[in-house]
């Protein structure tokens, strides 16, 4: 679950953010959670899939060093 090119459903997802599954998908209607793909026909309902690779990458643009640091990065 670790190789960065894993595909994790939207439970697993949350297992590994320690996240709700609810709280992942209001992330995806406000845009503001890490990438997702959904599988099925475009502008149709599908399954919701996640990349490793893009919950590392979505972490990662989340890290501090310092309160101050997190603070200045928070929109205005």
């Amino acid at each position: 679950m670790n190789d960065p090119e894993t595909f994790l459903t939207q439970a697993e997802a949350a297992e590994v953010l320690r996240l709700s599954e609810r709280t992942l998908e209001r992330y995806r209607q406000e845009a503001t959670g890490p990438r997702f793909i959904r599988t099925g026909p475009i502008g149709r309902q599908g399954r919701v899939l996640y990349r490793r690779s893009d919950i590392d990458a979505w972490v990662e643009a989340r890290t501090f060093e310092s309160t101050s640091q997190a603070n200045a990065a928070a929109p205005a």
